[in-house]
């Protein structure tokens, strides 16, 4: 329990998904944002993967995250979220509706070298209807392409944030964990009912 001067707040925990394609950058925004040595679930990718994951794109990359990752970041005193990072390759996909549970939004990571690898994860909160903002996550801080390029390029609805982003870096990252907040209370929102003036 918090306290904002002397009265005490009991937080609100709010679980949050992180994903997208494989090898975008997932493990490294929980770990960038934590307030908490995150819990990772990263092991060295072997011969065994050879032919089953899709390394075009990012050849050098050496592990992969096999469960989930996990992480707790605090936005304000009153509002605390758990973030659950999905593992990206196709065979762990199994384990995506259990991660889903009780979420209350997602982000969807998308590396522009391979645009194509967030589709996957676009049409599964599509389809459950859990709202989700786009993180491009720029690496080295190259921006090949704008918010716009990509929304159109991903077929987004324009209600659905996209940010540029560098997950490497906590303020950075910190933006996107915001955007898709105001996603989800932005939909929440919008299923209100009407309220007429007599009510």
């Amino acid at each position: 329990m918090l306290s904002v001067g002397s009265e005490p707040v009991m937080p609100t925990a709010l679980k949050i998904l992180i994903a997208g394609g494989f090898g975008a950058g997932k493990t490294t925004l929980v770990g960038a944002v934590s307030e908490v040595p995150p819990l990772e679930t990263e092991e060295r990718m072997t011969t065994v993967s050879l032919g089953v994951d899709d390394l075009s794109g990012i050849e050098g990359k050496v592990s992969t995250t096999v469960a989930m990752d996990f992480g707790r970041i605090t936005i304000a005193p009153e509002l605390v979220l758990y973030l659950f990072g999905t593992p990206g390759q196709d065979r762990f996909w199994f384990m995506w509706d259990d991660l889903a549970t009780g979420a209350l939004a997602a982000v969807v990571l998308a590396d522009t070298r391979r645009l194509e690898a967030s589709f996957a994860a676009i049409d599964f909160f599509e389809s459950r209807d859990i709202p989700f903002a786009i993180g491009v996550n720029c690496f080295n801080g190259r921006r090949d392409c704008t918010s716009e390029q990509v929304r159109s390029a991903l077929d987004l609805d324009p209600s659905t944030p996209v940010v540029l982003c560098d997950v490497r870096n906590r303020s950075s990252a910190k933006e996107l964990l915001l955007a898709v907040l105001e996603a989800a209370r932005d939909q929440a929102a919008a299923r209100l009912p009407a309220q007429g003036p007599g009510a």
